[in-house]
């Protein structure tokens, strides 16, 4: 077994460990963003989220809402944000931040106006966005 996040599940690596079930494995992030920062992994391999079962999916959901109250309470924080990168390890996973800075998660596209503001990016015309609806739609239908 190769992949990193399979074998911390299958307990052959260290980590962290903050919540266990059969289905869901969570744990801090060993390089966080923010002190609390967790990663939510489903126990068995998928490389991307959108290829979870939906029943797994709704798993590791709800054990990250269950943590982001948690980490509310411990890292005294407003928001934690969560994410699903997939950049460093190609098993899914979602991350969850204690937001201590509007930008703690941000990309370099809100940040036009330096680290103190919040910038929008510009909007896409009108025709842009009814195109890019229409295509989504047509690939759930």
């Amino acid at each position: 077994m190769s992949c990193l996040f399979c074998r911390i599940a299958a307990g052959e690596l260290p980590a962290h460990r903050i919540h266990e079930d059969a289905e869901v494995l969570a744990f801090l992030d060993l390089h966080p963003i923010r002190p609390g920062h967790v990663l939510v992994i489903p126990r068995d391999h998928h490389v991307w989220f959108e290829d979870m079962p939906e029943p797994l999916a709704a798993r590791v959901m709800a054990v990250s809402q269950r943590l982001a109250r948690a980490l509310k309470a411990t890292e005294g924080v407003e928001r934690v944000a969560m994410v699903f990168t997939g950049i460093h390890v190609p098993h899914a996973h979602a991350h969850l931040v204690p937001m201590h800075h509007l930008h703690d998660i941000s990309s370099a596209a809100y940040l036009a106006n330096g680290l103190d503001s919040y910038s929008l990016p510009p909007q896409l015309a009108p025709a842009e966005m009814s195109a890019i609806a229409e295509r989504l739609r047509k690939a759930l239908a």
